[in-house]
C-alpha cells in the first residue's frame, strides 16, 4: 500500500507482490481524493508547517476532549471502496469546508478529528487490501505512512500477520526504491541494505580529532565510548552521540542522535523547551533491547520495529521506566535493537542497561528544530555550543565538563 500527497496523477495504491509474478496493481486512488492533501491543510490551519509539522498534528491530538466518531465532521469527507480512497471534496477545495469546521473546535479537538479521520481512512483501506489479493502481510510506503499510530492502527486489524513501512517513507525513499528495481534487473550486482541504514557519510578518528582541534574543545578518549557514555546517562546527563555512517531517512537511529535517560520526565521537559527547542506537547522516542520491548510494550507481537515506524502502547510494567518517552495517551513509538547487535549503539544499551536494569534510551534526532540533521563533525560541534548539551560523544572522543575515567592524550 503507498498512501501519500500526490504522484504521478495518484495519492494512494494497492499492489499485490510474489516472486512469480511481481508486483501487480490491484486499485488505484486519484490526486484529486488525497487523504495526504487533506492532513497537510489540517496542518497548515493549525499555524504549523506542511510537510514537516503533521507529527505535531498527531501529538496535540492525544491532548483532546474525545469526540465521537459519530459526531466527527472530517470523517464524512472520505470514502473508502473496494480499495480506492474517494474525497467528497477535492483536494485543493478543501480548505475552506475544513476552515469552517475549525472555528467550531478547540485546536487540539480540531487536531483529534483529523488524525482519527486518517486512521480510519487508512485502516479502511487496508481492510480492502487484505480482502482483495488475499495477502496477510503488508508493506507501506508514502508519506503518510509517517503518521504511526495509523499504522499501528493496520497492524491490530483482524487478519493482518505482520506490517513493515519503509523507514524512508517519504519521497526521500524513492532513490532507494529506484536502486532496490534496478538490483532486480539480470545481471545487476546487489548485496542488500545494511538494516541499521548507516548508508551516509562517515568520518576517521582522526577527521573528527582535526575538528574538536579547530573548534578548540578539550576532549579525552575513554577506553570504551559506549561504557562511559552510559555513565553519563545513569547519571542524568544529555549526550549528543554522532558514531558511524549516518542514517537514511527522517529518524534518528543511533549513529546522529540525541540520548538521555527515558524514565525522568525533567529531562524530557529540558530537552524539548531549551536544547530542541521544540513545543511542550511533542513527545520524544525510546530506542531498546528487543527484550526490553517484550517487557515494557503491552502490545508488542514479536515482530520487532528497528526504524521507529509504529506506534506501541506502554505496559504497566514499563510505565515508570518509560515515563520521559511516553506520549499523554500511553504510547511511544520505539526502536527495537537486538540484544546482540552489533556496533557502537546495540553496545552502549546493553551498558545502559547493565547501570538501569532497562537497556532503554531516550533517543531524538541530532539537531536543534527546524535545522537538518547534523551531518558532519563540525555540525555536530556547532550544535554541542549552541544547546548547552552535558556531553558529546563523537567517535571514539568524549567532550564533557566532567569526563569519566580516559586516557589523557586528546586533541
Amino acid at each position: 500500500m503507498t498512501l501519500d500527497g500526490v504522484g504521478d496523477g495518484l495519492s494512494a495504491t494497492v499492489s499485490a507482490f510474489s516472486k512469480a509474478s511481481g508486483l501487480r496493481r490491484v486499485a488505484a486512488s486519484h490526486a484529486r481524493d488525497s487523504l495526504g492533501i487533506f492532513f497537510e491543510h489540517v496542518t497548515n490551519l493549525l499555524n504549523m508547517r506542511e510537510l514537516e509539522d503533521e507529527g505535531k498534528v498527531m501529538a496535540l491530538a492525544d491532548y483532546a476532549a474525545p469526540v465521537p466518531d459519530a459526531g466527527n465532521p472530517l470523517r464524512d469527507l472520505f470514502d473508502v471502496r473496494d480499495g480506492v480512497v474517494r474525497s467528497r471534496i477535492p483536494g485543493h477545495s478543501m480548505m475552506a469546508a475544513l476552515r469552517a469546521v475549525q472555528w467550531r473546535y478547540p485546536n487540539e479537538q480540531f487536531a483529534y478529528m483529523a488524525q482519527r479521520t486518517v486512521e480510519d481512512v487508512c485502516a479502511r483501506l487496508a481492510g480492502d487490501a487484505l480482502r482483495l489479493t488475499g495477502e496477510t502481510r503488508i508493506a507501506l510506503a508514502g508519506g503518510v505512512a509517517s503518521n504511526v499510530k495509523a499504522n499501528r492502527k493496520i497492524r491490530r486489524l483482524p487478519g493482518v500477520d505482520a506490517v513493515y513501512v519503509f523507514p524512508h517513507m517519504g519521497d526521500g525513499g524513492l532513490a532507494a526504491g529506484a536502486a532496490l528495481a534496478a538490483g532486480e534487473r539480470p545481471g545487476a550486482v546487489f548485496e542488500g541494505v545494511d538494516p541499521s541504514l548507516g548508508l551516509g557519510p562517515e568520518f576517521s578518528a582522526a577527521d573528527i580529532e582535526t575538528a574538536l582541534q579547530r573548534a578548540g574543545l578539550r576532549a579525552c578518549r575513554p577506553p570504551a565510548i559506549d561504557q562511559a557514555v552510559a555513565d553519563l546517562i545513569a547519571r542524568g546527563s544529555i549526550v549528543l552521540w554522532f558514531q558511524g555512517r549516518m542514517e537514511y531517512g527522517p529518524r534518528a537511529l543511533g549513529h546522529r542522535s540525541v540520548l538521555a535517560r527515558p524514565d525522568r520526565p525533567g529531562i524530557r521537559d529540558r530537552l524539548n523547551l531549551v536544547l530542541k527547542q521544540r513545543v511542550w506537547y511533542q513527545p520524544f522516542c525510546p530506542a531498546m533491547l528487543e527484550s526490553d520491548a517484550k517487557r515494557l510494550l503491552a502490545d508488542h507481537t514479536g515482530a520487532p520495529n528497528a526504524h521507529m515506524t509504529m506506534a506501541y502502547q506502554v505496559a504497566a510494567e514499563g510505565r515508570d521506566a518509560l515515563a520521559g518517552v511516553t506520549s499523554v495517551d500511553g504510547s511511544c513509538r520505539p526502536q527495537m535493537i537486538p540484544d546482540e547487535a552489533p556496533g557502537p549503539f546495540a553496545a552502549l544499551l546493553r551498558a545502559v542497561k547493565a547501570r538501569t536494569g532497562a537497556g532503554v534510551v531516550l533517543n531524538t534526532s541530532f539537531n536543534i528544530h527546524g535545522e537538518p540533521l547534523v551531518c558532519t563533525p563540525d555540525e555536530a560541534i556547532d550544535v554541542y555550543r549552541r544547546t548547552g548539551a552535558d556531553a558529546l560523544a563523537i567517535g571514539p572522543w568524549l567532550v564533557a565538563a566532567h569526563m569519566p575515567g580516559s586516557s589523557p592524550d586528546g586533541p
